[in-house]
């Protein structure tokens, strides 16, 4: 106590002469003799000398501050000595020789409304044509249809439109890849820029050509480099109607393994540079090159404002089916809509692909006759040996009825008597002879049929919207309405088969490439700006880091690419990819450093930015695009204490256990109030067996506020009794014995339940067919059932056991796999943390797989996520080849029964499957020799070491409630490894009727939780599930302070947010329970002087709302909003 007193009474003195002092300096510089002399009227080199004293007294003012900052840190540090945590307690082990952690006590609520429940509970819309049906009717068999392989024959009368001619829309496109064979670069420059250099000159040859485009990553490559005279002549088209913009996002993204946010980014980015450039809003969607499609476009495009749609790669038995049935348009509806407003109208072309031989009809050989690139003399050919001929008088009436004949069996698949035939196919009309070639000859044939009314047809050259206008128009409805007649359908088109049973199912498989810190740099910006704003200091913030935000969003934006994020490009390309993302990931950081930086500053007066000496830097660093993140070492030091701040990318309060490098055993992490918290020290293995002398990993609990930043303070100090070092046990592997990689979670066990689920976890491995078509880039054509992966020696196992988290380490020859578990509370402590380390270099043809063996009654169901917005009941079928069974899983899947459910959270996207009951299986990595056929040229040869994360999240499932019939009750407890480690004590309690909320409370932690039953067509994640999968894909960045010659300014805890928001309600909404949000009051310390309604693209705005208004959210709704905060 004495000792404490001296040191607070010597920090006051210390102060007061530091104050004193300064105020000496002040009342010096005040009465300069020198500036009394020339009254103000300052020579040069006075003005400079007055300037150098202004610094030094702004440096002293900072170095002062320093003191001060230092002199508490001394006064924490000594006083402090021998605390223990909050609660009084230090950690313990409980009699079965688990850890028991003490906690502040602080509860966090995560409140979910009744209605938001009664929302997933109740009734929901029906559609006439669900996919999940389809999947369960259709046989899936392959005969010859003839001319059209994949489908039959087709008649018509010659009569049918004797009172309704046929309007025929032929809409000439070129599809560019931003990089696939060629980098985008590479592609822009031999080709891209041609084909929108001649159409500028040739469209505007005729006002009856017309032209579509939709990549915008080119077009805008191609505006930057265009002269005035080409931008006036390229917006003189658009605004004519002669070319239209469709779709109009940065790429034509994949559907499969991306998710929704960066499908949004990527449509912003495009939108917004249309709406800057040219003023013009898409309207149409146009996708014929993703593999598969998913549900969640459509509804991305309606909130866009998009009316319609076209798609293309759908499995061939699919699209039989529909051209049967006349399908082939529909209304695209989402399966937990209850009522129509996500409807988006949606064309589906009917044949094998989108190139001119199979657009205009049903057979080829034929449609082929009509691609004029194809002429004799060209660079390429019809395969079916009938070429193409010029239209010239002679011929004209004979190719125009051939063509005719297609045109007419080719509409009889649709419901309406307005036919779409695209003309185009990859990088074409990059030669300013082929727009002649198409243009002239085809010209003459419509001018033919036009000509002659006993045709009955109207032929001509249309864009995307054409078409679709022709079509409401003829149905007598709105843009975007549904025609009376025409089904309604729901659900996704996974997995595509473009022939045969070659299934485009190994493109679920996502590479690590550096997707990472885009959304939390995006906040802290937003933040930063708008609180230098507030306080008078645009001038000082570095505003010029927007720039490195737009090139981040573009980078991100061009890997959604459908031939970029699935891996099915050639290697140079995806070294493009990856050194574009490296870019922009280390100027993402740089961001995220400045933003940090300011906001956490208490004295914003005393805030430098240095573009040479960053105030922060990053806990991990990369050294190229395809290397794995190293992590930052804190070198603690006895003189003083060394910054860290923690910035948390979510809108919950979190509490988890955060991991950083140290550089000593005597560690000490103090909160910001001088709360010192527990600490687990940790080996840092540098090998399988071998410890790391001069590196230590120390683990701690943290707290930290909704998108804020917490400032902890580590001590190089001695032994604290808050920090406990790990239990590690080692085992060695033996001689002569085959180890097969499997056993590692024997079961799990619930606290609260007395049944045992079980789980066996092990590694197999598919090979390819030995002969005829193999697997590769695209295909996975499996030789069989998987085999067991074996190795002749067993794995070197580590088992770390302490107060914070204990793992098990397996290192096999071609992984490495870390099962952990922690023991804090919230949502951490309920699911178990798999990493998996997998290198295959060495293989030749194997593909190899995580498989979940649980005693879980799943049957033939399990449940997979599209995009991480919703979730998608799948099938196994036996009917259907191994293959067919993948689904793309980009964040979770689940099995259930009536009692259990256990679902797989993944940080990367893979494809998944269910292959028996109870059984979870995920594809890890390939590594294939051969081309398959597709394009590419090339095999999978480049593999790396790479990252798998996931989160394996159990939760117990009662259907008997009598309080609320037919839902389902979803409690989860902590769990219980078979070796009696549990990581939490818990109860469980139901909630009262007409109250579901969830609780997180401790030490008599309980949890209580209302989830629904499933349908058919719908499943929905539980909130905890929900929570998890944020935390996993959003992880706690760690940001050190690096040390300072003159000392750092004292920091604080930046917390941007009034209250916490509901546990549901995210700034890029997943989904969405909270109905109302009050954005006025949702920032501290900023006024919102802008609150207007937007399209999902920002491209069309509402009336605004008053700035004290409320925004509504309906369940699974995603909404826009323009704030202007100052």
């Amino acid at each position: 106590m004495k000792l404490r007193k001296q040191v607070t009474v010597c920090g006051g003195a210390i102060f007061c002469v530091a104050v004193f002092s300064l105020y000496l300096m002040l009342d010096r510089v005040q009465h300069d003799p020198a500036r009394r002399q020339n009254g103000g009227n300052f020579p040069r080199s006075q003005i400079s000398v007055l300037q150098n004293r202004i610094e030094q007294l702004e440096q002293l003012l900072e170095e002062n501050h320093q003191i001060i900052s230092h002199i508490k840190d001394s006064v924490m540090e000594l006083t402090d000595t021998g605390a223990v945590s909050p609660s009084g307690h230090l950690p313990f082990r409980s009699a079965n020789g688990s850890w028991v952690l003490p906690f502040d006590g602080r509860p966090t609520f995560l409140a979910v409304k009744p209605q938001d429940c009664q929302f997933a509970a109740g009734s929901h819309g029906q559609a006439d044509v669900q996919m999940l049906d389809v999947y369960s009717i259709l046989k899936f068999d392959n005969p010859d249809g003839g001319v059209w392989k994949q489908g039959f024959d087709i008649t018509y009368e010659p009569d049918e439109w004797d009172n309704e001619p046929l309007q025929v829309f032929v809409v000439p496109h070129s599809h560019n890849d931003p990089g696939w064979i060629k980098t985008f670069d590479k592609y822009f420059t031999d080709q891209t820029q041609h084909i929108l250099n001649n159409m500028v000159v040739k469209l505007a040859e005729d006002p009856r050509r017309k032209f579509i485009w939709s990549e915008i990553s080119f077009f805008s490559k191609w505006w930057e480099t265009a002269d005035i005279h080409k931008q006036e002549a390229m917006r003189k088209l658009i605004l004519g109607g002669q070319l239209e913009i469709v779709t109009g996002g940065w790429v034509m993204t994949d559907e499969a393994n991306v998710h929704y946010f960066a499908m949004i980014d990527q449509l912003i980015e495009g939108h917004q540079w249309l709406e800057r450039n040219l003023g013009i809003t898409p309207r149409s969607g146009w996708a014929v090159d993703p593999f598969g499609h998913s549900a969640t476009m459509p509804y991305l495009l309606k909130r866009a404002n998009l009316t319609s749609m076209l798609i293309q790669r759908v499995h061939y038995s699919i699209k039989k089916h529909f051209a049967s049935t006349r399908s082939l348009e529909f209304m695209w509806r989402q399966a937990w809509d209850t009522g129509s407003s996500s409807d988006m109208f949606c064309h589906m072309m009917p044949f094998y692909s989108y190139d001119v031989p199979h657009t205009c009809g049903p057979d080829p050989k034929i449609c082929c006759q009509f691609d004029f690139k194809r002429l004799p003399g060209g660079r390429i050919n019809c395969p079916w040996k009938v070429p193409p001929k010029t239209v010239v008088e002679a011929n004209v009436a004979e190719r125009a009825h051939l063509l005719l004949d297609q045109y007419r069996k080719k509409s009889k698949l649709y419901r309406s008597k307005v036919l779409l035939v695209p003309l185009g196919d990859d990088f074409r009309y990059d030669k300013a002879l082929e727009w002649d070639q198409q243009y002239m000859n085809y010209q003459k044939l419509f001018d033919y049929m036009n000509t002659h009314p006993e045709l009955h047809v109207q032929a001509q050259f249309g864009t995307l919207s054409d078409y679709f206008n022709a079509v409401y128009k003829a149905h007598g409805v709105a843009q975007g309405s549904r025609p009376s007649d025409f089904p309604v359908l729901s659900g996704d088109f996974f997995a595509y088969a473009d022939r045969e049973d070659h299934y485009w199912t190994w493109l679920f498989h996502l590479p690590t490439l550096l997707q990472e810190s885009g959304p939390g740099a995006e906040i802290l910006y937003s933040l930063a700006v708008a609180n230098a704003r507030h306080a008078g200091m645009e001038g000082r913030y570095p505003v010029s880091d927007y720039a490195l935000l737009v090139d981040a969003r573009r980078s991100v934006a061009l890997f959604q690419h459908h031939d970029a994020i699935t891996g099915t490009a050639k290697e140079n390309v995806v070294i493009d990819y990856g050194t574009r993302l490296l870019r922009s990931l280390i100027g993402l950081k740089r961001v995220i450093i400045n933003a940090a930086h300011f906001l956490v500053m208490k004295n914003k007066e005393f805030y430098r930015f240095y573009q040479t000496e960053p105030f922060l830097e990053t806990d991990d660093r990369r050294a190229t695009q395809d290397s794995l993140p190293q992590r930052t070492l804190i070198e603690l030091d006895p003189a003083g204490p060394r910054y860290l701040v923690l910035f948390n990318p979510i809108e919950q309060e979190r509490l988890c256990a955060v991991t950083v490098l140290v550089n000593t055993v005597r560690v000490r992490v103090l909160t910001e109030d001088g709360q010192t918290l527990p600490v687990q020290l940790s080996a840092q293995w540098s090998s399988a067996s071998q410890m790391s002398a001069e590196v230590f990993e120390a683990t701690f609990m943290v707290r930290l506020p909704p998108l804020g930043l917490a400032v902890f303070h580590l001590y190089d100090s001695p032994d604290s009794p808050m920090t406990l070092r790990s239990d590690t046990l080692l085992r060695l592997s033996g001689r002569g014995v085959t180890a097969r990689a499997s056993d590692p979670l024997p079961s799990i066990k619930r606290k609260d339940d007395p049944q045992e689920v079980k789980v066996q976890m092990q590694f197999v491995v598919y090979g390819t067919r030995p002969s005829k078509d193999k697997s590769g880039a695209y295909l996975f054509l499996p030789d069989g059932k998987a085999k067991p992966y074996n190795q002749k020696e067993p794995p070197v196992v580590r088992v770390v056991e302490g107060p914070l988290f204990s793992e098990v380490v397996a290192h096999y020859q071609h992984f490495q796999q870390t099962i952990r578990i922690h023991n804090v509370p919230g949502v951490d402590g309920f699911s178990i943390d798999i990493t998996t380390m997998v290198d295959i270099r060495d293989q030749t043809n194997k593909e190899l797989a995580m498989r979940l063996v649980t005693d879980i009654q799943s049957g033939d169901v399990f449940y997979t996520d599209l995009n991480g917005f919703q979730m998608q009941p799948r099938r196994h079928y036996l009917k259907l080849p191994l293959q067919a069974n993948f689904y793309p899983m980009p964040s979770q899947a689940y099995i259930q029964d009536s009692h259990h459910r256990l679902t797989l959270h993944t940080a990367q996207s893979l494809g998944v499957s269910s292959l028996e009951s109870g059984h979870l299986e995920v594809i890890m990595d390939r590594r294939l020799m051969q081309d398959d056929n597709r394009g590419l040229g090339q095999g999978l040869k480049d593999n790396k070491k790479t990252g798998n994360r996931f989160r394996l999240l159990l939760e117990r499932r009662s259907t008997g409630n009598k309080l609320l019939p037919n839902w389902s009750i979803f409690t989860t407890e902590p769990l219980k490894v078979t070796n009696d480690v549990v990581y939490q004590e818990n109860e469980c309690t139901l909630a009262e009727k007409g109250k579901p909320w969830l609780q997180f409370y401790h030490p008599a932690l309980w949890y209580k939780l209302l989830m629904m039953t499933d349908s058919a067509t719908n499943s929905f994640p539980s909130i905890l599930s929900h929570t998890t999968n944020a935390f996993l894909n959003h992880e706690v960045l760690a940001l050190p302070v690096l040390p300072k010659r003159r000392g750092i300014p004292p920091l604080q805890t930046f917390a941007p947010l009034k209250s916490i928001l509901p546990c549901d309600f995210h700034l890029v909404n997943l989904r969405s329970i909270q109905s109302q949000l009050s954005v006025s009051g949702l920032f501290k310390n900023l006024d919102l002087q802008l609150l207007q309604p937007m399209s999902l693209t920002l491209m069309d705005s509402s009336t605004p709302l008053a700035n004290d208004s409320t925004i509504s959210l309906d369940p699974m709704e995603i909404s826009a909003f323009k704030l202007k905060l100052r």
